[in-house]
């Protein structure tokens, strides 16, 4: 795909579903898997750049469809209560995050 930064960060903006974002990355995707999973699937793809951007930078054009191609994968092989993606599963299944800020010597 021949596109500018701007033009590829425009065009992002506008996806608004998980079809739309597969469809823009031209991945083939079964629409029963998506359908099911369509809110796992973004948030996974949010997780995977987010910590793309951490370990690397920016993600380049590339970047952005492998990673999106493996949110999807995730939810082929597995389910939502397997992947425990949104904080609502985590929670369920025992797994609590806490800042380091708020771990300190109780007040009195």
């Amino acid at each position: 795909m021949t596109t500018t930064p701007a033009d590829f960060l425009d065009d992002l903006a506008d996806l608004e579903s998980a079809e739309d974002f597969l469809g823009y990355f031209d991945i083939a995707y079964e629409p029963s898997v998506v359908h099911v999973n369509r809110l796992h699937i973004l948030q996974r793809y949010h997780d995977y750049l987010a910590g793309h951007r951490q370990n690397g930078g920016e993600p380049a054009y590339d970047d952005y469809c492998a990673l999106l191609a493996q949110a999807y994968a995730d939810f082929v092989h597995s389910d939502a209560l397997t992947e425990k993606v949104m904080r609502v599963l985590q929670k369920a299944g025992g797994v609590a995050k806490v800042a380091v800020t708020s771990i300190g010597r109780a007040q009195h």
